[in-house]
């Protein structure tokens, strides 16, 4: 067996390939378009065939822990406003992946420990539900909140967990498959960082995915002693908040706090996706949502591809900094971590242009990171990912 490539995330509990859960589920039945990014069922509200349905659930995941830790140092409860927004995006890019644009359904389910998160916090947990489905007006999508669920279960979830499921319908036709991909096609990509024209702040570009390494690489040993409670107490001492930074520090290259920066709340590309899809979608070959697997996220898209992401973003300053007082292989954080954009776009070199003018519309940076070539491997697919000190090379 291949020896893993996210040593520290595994010995944190964590894991960016998550082969055990793929095994889990090989044999399960795939949906209608088995390579889509989320899985694809026939309407079984109507039964029209003509029709299909698309549900997914995400979640903030390990972020919400360190939203608690940020109230409990500063008492600033809008922390949690960000994590809902996290859980809804997580949802929302993955369905706008397989080319669904709505109206979609949301529930959302919290875990609490009731003794530590108080009704406050769920209070803006829900608010940030109901403002975020309000905003996404503007860019073209219907988002309904259909209510949830917030349970007490102290003995489980040492904070809470925030996690949601989204539901949409649309015509089979319309379904991106990712089954198209093919040699001589670009890879676009869409920043993760900077500020868009639709965000309030500064986005560092963390996302939703790798904070269990993030916040320990980063964050003071202090908070192992103070908030025992935010991690697993059998991870190794020495990568339990392991870290230079408190959450008030300024995060280098920035003008905000770590704090802040690590709870960037994901950024959504719907208002780029959105408007492509009505536009150019059936020259789009495949979506794909760079969240856990970071860069290597597109080789579960098509068939015998090889993936040469030799253009990537310039590094934004969290995942800089995490490697400079991490000093983790640039193997590793290109698994674990977007580093850079979150969102590609594959199609033929043409459609580049209409992409780019749609981003630039919204203030996302968008970029041609690489191209596709027919995989060595025969039907297996490959990505070499462009590091600052060589390449990389990785395996479906």
């Amino acid at each position: 067996m291949a020896k893993p490539t996210d040593e520290r995330y595994r010995a944190r509990g964590a894991s960016a390939r998550k082969e055990e859960v793929h095994a889990a589920v090989a044999d399960a039945d795939a949906g209608l378009f088995p390579g889509a990014f989320c899985k694809i069922v026939p309407d079984a509200l109507t039964g029209d065939p003509e029709w299909c349905l698309a549900m997914h659930a995400d979640g903030a995941g390990t972020k919400s822990a360190l939203a608690y830790l940020v109230y409990r140092e500063t008492g600033d409860l809008s922390v949690f406003r960000g994590i809902a927004q996290d859980a809804l995006v997580m949802n929302l890019d993955d369905l706008l992946c397989v080319g669904a644009t709505g109206p979609f359904l949301l529930s959302n389910t919290i875990g609490r420990n009731a003794r530590r998160v108080p009704g406050e916090a769920i209070a803006e947990i829900v608010r940030g539900y109901a403002e975020l489905a309000e905003r996404a007006q503007a860019w073209g999508i219907e988002v309904v909140p259909a209510g949830g669920e917030t349970a007490d279960v102290g003995d489980l979830v040492g904070t809470l967990i925030v996690d949601a499921t989204m539901t949409a319908r649309l015509r089979r036709r319309d379904v991106v498959a990712n089954s198209r991909v093919s040699p001589g096609d670009i890879v676009i990509g869409l920043s993760s960082s900077g500020q868009a024209l639709y965000e309030d702040a500064y986005n560092s570009g963390m996302g939703s995915n790798g904070l269990t390494s993030a916040r320990h690489d980063l964050l003071h040993r202090d908070y192992a002693l103070k908030y025992p409670e935010t991690f697993d107490p059998d991870q190794p001492v020495r990568l339990r908040y392991s870290g230079p930074f408190h959450v008030t520090d300024t995060l280098p290259g920035t003008g905000v706090t770590v704090g802040k920066a690590l709870l960037s709340p994901t950024r959504t590309y719907a208002p780029v996706l959105a408007p492509l899809l009505a536009r150019h979608r059936a020259r789009i070959s495949a979506l794909v949502h760079c969240t856990g697997g970071g860069q290597t996220k597109c080789l579960r898209a098509g068939q015998g591809i090889h993936y040469v992401k030799d253009d990537l973003f310039p590094l934004p300053p969290l995942f800089e900094t995490i490697r400079s007082v991490t000093g983790t292989p640039w193997r590793e954080l290109y698994q674990v971590f977007n580093m850079g954009h979150r969102m590609e776009i594959v199609a033929p070199e043409d459609l580049w242009p209409e992409v780019e003018e749609l981003a630039s519309r919204v203030g996302v940076e968008a970029r041609v990171v690489g191209h596709c070539e027919a995989s060595p491997l025969g039907r297996r697919n490959v990505v070499t990912v462009t590091t600052p000190d060589g390449a990389e090379r990785y395996e479906a």
